[in-house]
């Protein structure tokens, strides 16, 4: 055994998912057993994880967490070593982990700060005869883990912050200052105030023994103004303690292999199947390639570039299925397109997962027109399926995708496209790109090829971790 890691976040699959973060911190238990280290994932007991309570044994009690008592659960679940924080009080509610029927919960600052508190208690304190040698919080929901720990003087458990999102800083109002339990002479600029408010996120960044991002450019772009989102200071001036590693995906899971319509690299005709069930299924005639969207309905998404774009793909003889939802307008923007493109284009408001799995086995490519994306995981899947991802060059997008320039071709290593800047100009381009690419078949069936065999699962991954994890406790 290497060593012992609790990881801190607010979501986990197969628990309790809002988005790519319960994936992340789900894969990662198992992940890193293949090296040799013993995770723990703690995570809120929300009212739809308390049904795991009865088969899990009680190992630690605290009487006073943020306005009442709580319990520390532990078991083995899906196999994950799970451990669960009871506390109804913070919980125990109807909705979401961050909302409920009437918008965001008014005390979320209190409800992931003992997350974070009780984090750093059971690192400090140890339950059962095991306790961490690594802390590793995710995103700002754990941030005030790593701040704990080092305000409690506490050095011999070493702490890693991971960044999934900028976007989200866990700010809350100076004046919880002490609700919190944070000490007065850290609310400064070089602490965790943050223009005259906290954020929890950088009191992570400014306290953790090590930071990381899910890829290395995302890591690089955050130290720029226009990724950063004000935090692009703080990233930069611990550049020397911040790393950005990959995720991955979990390759058993998403496997063209054990689909419906199986098909693999060596054995192609199980796709060309698969695509005509999904056009069947959706009512589509597409003589040339078929794209997919599956993705939140965000500008961050790049989505209000696809009504610029789509009605000349579809005149070159592309179609489009968009799976997703958000934001209300762009919801109504992509079913604009179907209305205009009958038999070309379609669209699935909400999401599901098996239908996610045909898409990706019967499409052609995978449009992620992100204007920042910090790894991204839905072009990781189109690559797994020969799917061949149609990305933005940001973040973990350019870090996974080869892009099909005449150099790469010629060498035969491309595996999809890629383009800059985010606009409507350069994503078109890159669609007509795409139509050229499929009609030359042979070329288009060796790329899919080197897509497939792209390595997308954790092995890579977690060796970064667990060297990171190793080089932190010496």
């Amino acid at each position: 055994m290497q060593g012992r890691v609790l990881s801190v976040a607010s979501e986990c699959v197969p628990f309790i998912k809002t988005g790519g973060l319960a994936d992340v911190v789900g894969a990662l238990p198992a992940a890193m057993a293949t090296q040799g280290w013993d995770m723990r994932v703690l995570l809120p007991a929300y009212r739809p994880l308390r049904k795991y309570l009865a088969d899990m044994e009680p190992v630690w009690t605290e009487h006073d967490l943020f306005g009442g008592a709580a319990t520390v659960y532990f078991g083995l679940q899906d196999g994950v070593s799970l451990m669960l924080l009871d506390a109804p009080h913070l919980y125990d509610r109807e909705g979401g982990p961050y909302s409920g029927p009437y918008g965001d919960f008014w005390d979320n600052p209190q409800r992931f700060a003992a997350l974070s508190w009780m984090a750093a208690r059971l690192a400090q304190e140890g339950v059962g005869g095991w306790r961490p040698d690594v802390v590793h919080a995710h995103d700002w929901q754990a941030g005030l883990t790593p701040a704990y720990l080092r305000y409690a003087g506490v050095w011999d458990v070493k702490s890693v912050m991971t960044v999934h999102n900028i976007a989200f800083q866990g700010w809350a109002d100076a004046g919880l200052l002490q609700t919190l339990r944070l000490p007065v002479s850290e609310f400064h600029p070089g602490g965790f105030e943050y223009y005259g408010n906290l954020s929890s996120l950088k009191a992570g960044l400014v306290t953790a023994d090590w930071i990381t991002t899910v890829s290395p450019t995302y890591a690089r772009e955050l130290m720029r103004p226009e990724f950063g989102m004000g935090l692009q200071g703080v990233i930069a001036a611990r550049a020397a303690q911040v790393s950005g590693i990959l995720n991955g995906v979990d390759t058993d899971v998403w496997s063209p292999g054990r689909e419906e319509i199986s098909y693999g690299p060596g054995k192609m005709a199980g796709k060309a199947k698969a695509r005509e069930a999904l056009c069947q299924e959706f009512g589509l005639t597409v003589p040339g390639p078929l794209a997919i969207v599956v993705s939140r309905l965000t500008d961050q998404k790049g989505i209000d570039l696809l009504p610029d774009v789509i009605p000349d793909f579809v005149a070159a003889g592309g179609g489009l299925i968009v799976l997703g939802s958000g934001d209300f307008a762009l919801e109504g923007a992509v079913q604009a397109l179907a209305d205009a493109h009958p038999g070309r284009v379609a669209v699935k408001i909400g999401y599901s997962e098996p239908l996610s799995h045909r898409m990706f086995s019967g499409a052609d490519a995978v449009l992620v027109p992100s204007r920042f994306e910090p790894c991204g995981l839905t072009q990781m899947y189109g690559l797994r399926y020969g799917t061949l991802p149609v990305v933005a060059s940001t973040g973990g997008l350019a870090d996974t995708v080869i892009h099909a320039s005449p150099a790469a071709l010629a060498a035969g290593v491309a595996t999809g496209i890629s383009f800059h800047p985010t606009d409507a100009l350069a994503f078109g381009q890159a669609l007509a790109q795409l139509v050229g690419l499929y009609a030359d078949q042979k070329l288009w069936v060796n790329t899919q090829k080197n897509a497939m065999k792209h390595p997308v699962g954790w092995e890579t991954s977690a060796a970064a971790y667990a060297a990171l994890y190793q080089r932190l406790i010496g």
